[in-house]
């Protein structure tokens, strides 16, 4: 293989460690033929990679390369491919897979033409890579990764253990924190900054800046052909729904403010979902999953909120946004005709320490989540625990 792209792993190897694996890692079908891995910009999926290589390197031949490398100005990912089959290499990862052009194509010819290699392909712009995926939809399964949850946090910045609760454990009052006297506080440094592993970098707050920038203003208007005027109103869009509380879309007037007609708005709360930057709420009326009407709009995270929202965020916003982003990821989350959410017949309204059970007086099965409360009872529960799930 050429040194520099031999260099190049080995250098991100030596950057890696292996003290902390995210919830994906046990999920992932490494030893698939072509498996994918995606997710919003700054999650840790490239970190996963690397350390799935360092623990099994010794086990198979493999290698790591960025699509975006300078090599691959000069070379095909299939030329490489190629080259590392012939020198008996057995399991290649390809970082940024949409930053290389005509990707899926070359992906499927790879995957044709090798059937003893294995092959693994992340990408930030989720966009791009549904858009290329359908080649590949019969071969490869694509794995999506969300950002830390707060039971990852937990582990990751402060070395506390604490296993993965179901949903029903939490109900039934048995999340618990070992060793934790006092979790609010923890907590309350998570809601600010602890969704993404690079929280503790001191430029931190930049970089979750230029992760909205480079979303809003690449990723997304590449994917959908837009002009750099139609991009600016995006992240106008972004900014409306960041000082909401939360923000409930009227299309007309929205249409007016952001200056876009009011048909194409459902298409570009779409792909500020599909990129990772707002969580759409949805509710039944589908009757399958994503495709009911929206009925309020949130950051995707809230880092983001606290980043968009400067001081002016409102923590009722933030409580809610904390328990749609984590609760998603294991669950059908919708709205809830009486409430603030429903999972599976349950319904859930959350607020503060005085938060009543007005709300769920006339539910099934209501439950009360309540912030500033570091232990439950009955069917009110702390909102801290809805981030042990994953």
């Amino acid at each position: 293989m050429d040194i520099a792209l031999v260099e190049f792993m080995e250098v991100q190897l030596k950057q890696t460690t292996s003290t902390f694996h995210r919830y994906m890692y046990g999920q992932i079908s490494w030893e698939s033929r072509m498996f994918g891995l995606v997710g919003p910009r700054g999650v840790g999926k490239s970190t996963l990679i690397l350390q799935y290589i360092k623990e099994h390197r010794e086990q198979q031949r493999m290698l790591y390369v960025a699509a975006d490398h300078l090599y691959f100005s000069s070379h095909t990912l299939a030329e490489t491919v190629d080259e590392f089959v012939k020198e008996g290499g057995e399991h290649i990862f390809i970082d940024e897979i949409h930053k290389y052009e005509d990707w899926s194509r070359e992906l499927k010819q790879i995957y044709d033409s090798y059937p003893s290699l294995k092959v693994g392909f992340t990408g930030s712009s989720v966009l791009d890579i549904y858009k290329g995926f359908a080649d590949l939809s019969r071969r490869a399964p694509v794995f999506m990764m969300q950002g830390l949850s707060f039971r990852e946090y937990l582990m990751l910045r402060h070395n506390i253990a604490t296993p993965v609760y179901t949903l029903s454990d939490i109900l039934a009052q048995k999340a618990v924190l070992e060793g934790v006297e006092h979790p609010l506080p923890l907590f309350r440094d998570y809601l600010q900054k602890g969704y993404y592993p690079f929280s503790d970098d001191n430029d931190f707050e930049m970089r979750l800046r230029q992760v909205v920038n480079q979303t809003m203003e690449v990723d997304i208007p590449q994917y959908a052909n837009m002009t750099a005027s139609t991009g600016r109103k995006l992240k106008k869009l972004l900014a409306v729904i960041a000082k909401s509380v939360p923000f409930k879309p009227v299309m007309d007037s929205l249409s007016t403010v952001i200056g876009v007609s009011r048909n194409a708005l459902p298409d570009y709360f779409l792909y500020m979902e599909q990129a990772g930057m707002i969580g759409q709420l949805r509710d039944d009326t589908g009757g399958i999953r994503g495709i009911g009407k929206v009925e309020k709009v949130y950051l995707d995270n809230t880092s983001l909120a606290y980043l968009l929202g400067n001081e002016a965020a409102d923590i009722g916003n933030i409580r809610e946004t904390f328990f749609f982003n984590q609760m998603r990821v294991t669950q059908d989350v919708i709205s809830s005709r009486i409430s603030d959410f429903e999972i599976d017949g349950k319904t859930f309204e959350v607020g503060g320490r005085r938060k009543g059970k007005k709300q769920i007086s006339d539910a099934a099965e209501g439950y009360v989540v309540r912030d500033d409360i570091e232990i439950g009872s009955s069917n009110i529960i702390p909102l801290w625990a809805f981030g042990l799930t994953y």
